[in-house]
């Protein structure tokens, strides 16, 4: 039999946003997205439409090689692996789909992001920061439910995630090192 897995990305770029959370936070990981593949070619999360402005958020699809990621000599990560059964993977992919197909519907969820950042709840029905969108698929789906609004979990507390790490280090490498390993 089978078996049926998503992954869990998390890293910290180099960008303003990301140094200006990480010193607030003090996290190692200021953003999450969410894979359907070992490869991480179909991850998704919300974050800039346009890797050179930060003030247009969006539900994109994202790729370690485009957008800011293209941008990063290093990028320090960890790839998290979850073993779902496939009911679970089907509601996934389910629920990414509804996410593309009414994309134009979404925002980014800029005073949720603020809010968390200074230990306050702000929610939207129609928007999302990069973890809170984690956090919802993986509890819409049954994977997870930590019984927290979704607006209040951050990049790093997926790291509680009970899953695999199968990689940590410099995302920039996760195709070649993948390979060698």
């Amino acid at each position: 039999m089978n078996k049926d897995y998503i992954y869990v990305v998390l890293s910290r770029s180099p960008t303003i946003l990301s140094r200006a959370i990480h010193r607030i936070s003090g996290d190692a990981y200021t953003h999450a997205a969410l894979a359907m593949d070992e490869n991480l070619r179909n991850m998704f999360s919300f974050g800039r439409r346009w890797a050179n402005n930060p003030f247009i958020g969006c539900f994109r699809r994202e790729r370690l090689n485009e957008g800011v990621y293209k941008y990063c000599s290093t990028l320090p990560g960890t790839v998290i692996k979850l073993d779902v059964s496939p009911e679970q993977h089907k509601r996934v992919s389910a629920i990414l789909t509804g996410f593309r197909k009414n994309r134009k519907y979404y925002g980014y969820n800029y005073l949720g992001l603020f809010a968390h950042l200074f230990d306050m709840n702000y929610q939207s029905d129609n928007s999302f920061f990069c973890s809170e969108f984690v956090y919802h698929v993986l509890q819409q789906s049954g994977i997870t439910d930590w019984n927290v609004p979704r607006s209040r979990v951050k990049p790093y507390d997926l790291l509680q995630l009970n899953g695999e790490v199968v990689f940590k280090g410099d995302l920039t490498h996760y195709g070649l090192q993948r390979k060698a390993g």
